[in-house]
Parts: C-alpha cells; structure tokens; sequence
C-alpha cells in the first residue's frame, strides 16, 4: 500500500473506539480468555511497559510494519516476536517517554522522528506478570533501522499487506509457559509465527486498519 495514502488514513483511527477485549479474544487460546474473563484486576505488584507498533514507508514508499525477532534468554518472552519497546524505568515520566526510549534503544529510532497517533487497550501478560500499554506510531521517511545487538535478534517488516491479509492468521498448537501441547491463533508474518500478547494488540490495530482504509 502507498505510504502517503496509508499516513492519509491513519490518523483517522484517533477517534475510533477501542475494540478492547473483544478483538484480543480473537487471537487468545481458549485458557487465556478463560483468564481474562475471570479476572478481577490486575494485580498492583504488576510491571509496566510500554510498546510501539510503527508503521513506516520503505524506500520504495510502499508501507510496513515493524516488529522485532528478540535474542534466545532467560526469560518467558525468550526467542520472540515482539514490538519494539521495553519495561517503564523509575526515570521515565510517563509510559509514551518508556515507549519512545525503548524503541530509540532497540531499533535506533529517535523519539522526535515518530509521531505518536492513539493509545491502545492494554494487555496483561500472567506469566511475566507485565501490564503492557501499546501505541501506535507513524515514521514519515525510510530510515535505516539500527537494531541492539544485546537484545534484537533481527528485524521483522512487515508489508501492510501481509498484515491485513485475513489468511495470514491461522491456529498451531504450541506449548506456552502456562499450557502444553494447545491451539493457539497466530498470525503468519514473513514466515514467522507471532501468538500471545503481540498477536492480541496486532488483532486490535487490525480492527482498527480496516475501518479507515
């Protein structure tokens, strides 16, 4: 999709309402929407962190979507795919600072360049025990991604595309930090397989797409 038309449009998304749970439900094992019916509140010990799904042109001004492929660690989100972005530090004034800063550590995008559009629903990650509040954000030019050896494996770009295209979701089982051997939605990105949390944010920016474009 042409870059241009797609800023075009975006902006109109400000004043959508949220789809909220209703389009995390699509892309949620049944035992994760169990959880979420059942929930009360999250809990007040929960960490913060904030993401960025950013939408850019390429250098042929068609437009795309970036996420990232994380390193192999200790860790529940070990070895996946994920937005950029990154737990809020005691120094951040706000979660779009955590956001911004996150993202310029990651993939060496300047906070000034990106022009932050809506806030998102949030999404409660049990087993890292994470409240994670995603925005989305617009780069207006190509720029020349620098990814953080420590932490980003490689870089996933997405074509808007692929991302809108309804095949690209399908169902495999996978065994989770809290369930083995379970169908679990996914979305089948640059032959990647992106489930969990992302998958669930990338349903609602989904929903979001396809009333302005």
């Amino acid at each position: 999709m042409d870059f241009n038309l797609f800023s075009q449009q975006l902006p109109k998304i400000k004043n959508l309402p949220l789809p909220g749970e209703a389009s995390h439900f699509k892309m949620a094992p049944e035992i994760r929407i169990q959880f979420m019916r059942e929930r009360k509140r999250i809990p007040e010990n929960s960490k913060k962190a904030g993401v960025i799904a950013l939408f850019y042109p390429d250098a042929k001004l068609t437009t795309h979507l970036l996420l990232i492929h994380r390193k192999t660690y200790e860790g529940v989100h070990s070895n996946q795919i994920g937005f950029p972005g990154g737990k809020m530090e005691s120094n951040d004034s706000d979660l779009i600072e955590t956001a911004l800063r996150e993202t310029h550590e990651e993939v060496g995008v300047p906070p000034e360049e990106v022009t932050l559009i809506k806030s998102l629903s949030t999404v409660y990650i049990p087993p890292s025990n994470f409240e994670v509040q995603p925005y989305v954000g617009l780069l207006v030019n190509p720029f020349s991604f620098i990814p953080e050896e420590a932490e980003v494996e490689s870089l996933v770009e997405v074509p808007i595309v692929d991302f809108m295209d309804d095949s690209k979701i399908f169902t495999q089982k996978l065994s989770t930090s809290y369930a083995t051997d379970i169908d679990v939605p996914a979305f089948n990105l640059n032959g990647y397989t992106v489930w969990g949390a992302t998958a669930m944010m990338l349903s609602e920016i989904k929903e979001l797409l396809k009333q302005v474009l």
